[in-house]
Parts: C-alpha cells; sequence; structure tokens
C-alpha cells in the first residue's frame, strides 16, 4: 500500500504540473488565434490513446507512455513530426502564420505557467503555515558532522557561526543550497578558537550517494530521555520505561543522542549492557541491538525552542516568490556545476524512482506541496534548455529569426526536432537508470 501511494502521489503531482505547463501554451495560442489540435496528458504514440473527446475542435486526452504531455499546435513542427500540414499554403490560424514574438511568447508560455505556479504554492504554503526554524544562537552542543562533514575538517560540538563572512541565523541555513553547492567558507567556533572550514565546489557528488544527514545533521547534538517505547522491541523486553536516561553503553559513558547512535551502530545485533538512569539512580541491563542499530525507542530530545514567522496575505508573497526564484537559482546554480565539471552528472540529476521517495510513502500535504513547487521552478529551468525540442530550443530558433529577420527552414527544423528528440529520450533513459543504480547501491 505504501508503494501505491507513493505512485499515485509522483503521478498527481507530475500531472498537475504538466497540465498546467501545456496550459500555458493552449491559453497563449488561442489568445493570438492559433489552432490546437490536440491537448495531452502523456503521449499517444502511434495515436494510442488511453482515453480522449472532442470539444469545440480540440482533442483532449490521456496518452499511454508517460512522458509528459504536449498540445499539437496547427502549423508548427513539434514532437508529433506531423509535417504533412505544412506541406500547404500557411493558414491564417497557423503557428507558422503569426509573427515571430507571437510564436515566442506561445513557446514560452509553459515555462511562465510554471514559474507562476510556483510562486503560487510558496506563497500559499506561508501563509498558512509561515516559516519555522531553530534559532542558530540557540545551539548549546553544536553541531553533529557525518562522514562528509568529519572529511572537510567538521568536527563534533562544533558551532557554525558565519557562512562566507555572513552570520548564521537559522540553524537551517547550515544545510542550504549556499553552503551545500559548495565553493564556501564556514567560520566555526571549537572551544575559545575560530578556525575555518572550507566546503568544497564538488560536496554534491558525496551528498547524492550519502545523503545530507552525512554532512550536518538536521538537528543539532543534543541530549534525550525515552519519551514512548516500541512494541515487541528490545526495549520493551528490558522494560525500558518513559522518562529513563541511557548514561552508558558496555560501560562507555554518554550524554548526547548521537553518542548513544554511534554506540548503538558499532554493536549492530550484539548485545550490549546498558546503565540507565531512572529517578537518579543507575542500574544495568543488557539488550540485544537489532541488525539496524536500533533498541527500539522514540527518544525526547532536547532541542531549543523553535521560532515561528507568520505574514499577512500580502506579506507573505514576496516570501514565497523568494522561497520559488531562490530554487530556480538554486538549480541553475547547480546545472553550472555539472557544465564546469565540479559535478558529476549522474550526482546531479535525480528521475521518477528518486522524486518518487521525495513524495514518500504516506500523505503529507505540506511536503507535496512543498515538492510540486520545487518541481514547477524546475521544470521551468529544464525548459528553458536551448535543446531543440524543449521550448528553450524553440524559443532560440525563434529569436534567431527575429536576429536574421527571416524564419530558419522547415527541414532545418525538421532535422533538429529529431535530434532534440533523441537527446531527450537518451537522457530519460539515463536518468531512469541511473535512479535505479542509486536505489540499489543504498540497499
Amino acid at each position: 500500500m505504501s508503494i501505491v501511494i507513493m505512485v499515485g502521489q509522483l503521478i498527481l503531482g507530475l500531472s498537475i504540473l504538466v497540465i498546467l505547463h501545456e496550459l500555458g501554451h493552449f491559453l497563449a495560442a488561442r489568445a493570438f488565434g492559433i489552432k490546437v489540435e490536440k491537448f495531452y496528458l502523456f503521449f499517444d504514440a502511434w495515436n494510442i490513446s488511453l482515453f480522449k473527446f472532442n470539444y469545440k475542435g480540440v482533442e483532449y486526452g490521456i496518452g499511454w507512455l508517460p512522458l509528459g504531455g504536449y498540445v499539437k499546435i496547427a502549423g508548427m513542427i513539434d514532437e508529433s513530426m506531423d509535417t504533412e500540414q505544412l506541406a500547404g499554403p500557411p493558414q491564417p490560424w497557423e503557428f507558422r502564420s503569426k509573427p515571430a514574438w507571437q510564436r515566442l511568447i506561445v513557446m514560452l508560455g509553459g515555462i511562465t505557467v510554471n514559474i507562476i505556479l510556483g510562486i503560487f504554492i510558496f506563497w500559499m504554503l506561508t501563509i498558512r503555515y509561515g516559516e519555522t526554524y531553530i534559532p542558530n544562537s540557540e545551539i548549546k552542543y553544536g553541531i553533529v558532522p557525518g562522514k562528509i562533514g568529519q572529511k572537510i575538517g567538521l568536527e563534533v560540538g562544533d558551532k557554525i557561526v558565519a557562512v562566507n563572512g555572513q552570520p548564521v541565523v537559522r540553524y537551517e541555513e547550515l544545510t542550504s543550497t549556499k553552503v551545500i553547492l559548495g565553493n564556501t567558507i564556514l567560520t566555526v567556533q571549537r572551544g575559545d578558537k575560530l578556525v575555518n572550514v572550507k566546503v568544497p565546489g564538488n560536496l554534491i557528488n558525496d551528498l547524492s550517494d550519502y545523503g545530507i544527514e552525512q554532512f550536518i545533521s538536521r538537528l543539532p547534538r543534543n541530549k534525550f530521555s525515552v519519551e514512548a517505547i516500541e512494541p515487541n522491541s528490545s526495549a520493551q523486553k528490558i522494560g525500558l520505561q518513559k522518562g529513563d536516561s541511557i548514561v552508558a553503553v558496555n560501560s562507555h559513558r554518554i550524554a548526547f543522542f548521537d553518542e548513544l547512535q554511534t554506540q548503538f551502530q558499532q554493536n549492530k545485533s550484539k548485545q550490549v549492557q546498558l546503565t540507565i538512569k531512572r529517578d537518579g539512580n543507575e542500574f544495568q541491563k543488557n539488550a540485544l541491538i537489532n541488525k539496524d542499530g536500533v533498541l527500539g525507542f522514540v527518544p525526547k530530545n532536547d532541542l531549543p525552542t523553535e521560532k515561528k514567522l507568520t505574514f499577512g496575505f500580502f506579506g507573505s508573497l514576496p516570501v514565497g516568490a523568494n522561497k520559488a526564484w531562490g530554487t530556480f537559482t538554486d538549480n541553475a546554480k547547480g546545472l553550472g556545476k555539472v557544465f564546469k565539471g565540479e559535478v558529476k552528472f549522474n550526482k546531479a540529476v535525480s528521475g521518477p524512482v528518486a522524486i518518487a521517495t521525495m513524495f514518500g510513502t504516506h500523505i503529507d500535504w505540506i511536503r507535496f506541496w512543498s515538492l510540486v513547487g520545487f518541481l514547477s521552478m524546475v521544470l521551468a529551468l529544464t525548459n528553458l534548455l536551448p535543446i531543440p525540442a524543449l521550448d528553450g530550443g524553440h524559443a532560440l530558433f525563434l529569436i534567431i529569426e527575429m536576429i536574421k529577420g527571416k524564419p530558419l527552414s522547415d527541414k532545418f527544423l525538421e532535422r533538429a526536432q529529431i535530434v532534440g528528440f533523441v537527446i531527450l529520450i537518451t537522457l530519460m533513459v539515463f536518468v531512469f537508470g541511473n535512479d535505479i543504480v542509486k536505489q540499489v547501491i543504498k540497499k
């Protein structure tokens, strides 16, 4: 059932994005009096569709090939590769009969809608939920770096006070894109000293393999107690109770939750001696740590009080717009790192499998709409790329036409479309395969 929920959220999210993207093209074309022949979610390759109907001269439907969607605009060379209509003289309702600037607006219509949608979603989320964060100044015991963080020189208990000389206000900034995109300097308070730690430009390569928790834990270092016991667990078998504290593992004294996790990971599938503190008294119990390094209890973490910011209806708009635009620019910077060779392409891209895991195996509408907003901005950026068959490729050819003062030949556009389609199919196959390889490696 969990897989069904995950796949269902993926299909719903992508369907929303595709339909609204194509609606942008559709509305722009109709605004200039251009005839639209088809409006499809997914591709009806070889004219095979799962569902279709006609309304006011337009065929609406759902194709069987889930690789996006399209609108078929009369008199345009597109992914349908239907060139029969182009053999006759141009008609006033055709795409090719319109001025280049109108055709350019039609081509950018989908991207425009994706940007508007992204801003709208983040705006609505900000209105509804505001912003919640942990003040960095309230962090008592510093950070917990994973293997990636330790590799670049971070240590347990470090307090990161500045990024590129700018004071850190929110703890969440430490795992934000301004840090993980690399080539940044972290100012670290280590004891009574200040030291600088450089984040390399290729950090994303490691993050792709190990995850953000292996850079800096999303939770600061904290003390803990037992909040709840999981049924049929080792914790239940030894009589662990709510309010207990585990203060030693095999006589190794611990004070923080990350220390407990380290001891448990080192003793997977082993019996250990736990020193438990209850009502001021200490006693020992032997317990089995399972193969995942878990005892079986829910911790109550001693975390700083979160701060919540709320915004009014209009005050939320610039906040949401900044989040949306930040998503767009961050992904553009990441793409730039790929072209520069700082980040490997297979480490930077994610496909349907990875996206499905982001949605998760249970329904969380905050996460769902946040991810849809994120993907909407990513889709806008992707479609801007000057690859034939993408909106950016069409836009590039139209800009060249506007500069030259005459259109490119139909033969050239046909060949460019074929090349672009081959590139896209190759990329899709690679990304899908890359997703599967990543999932296998993680297991």
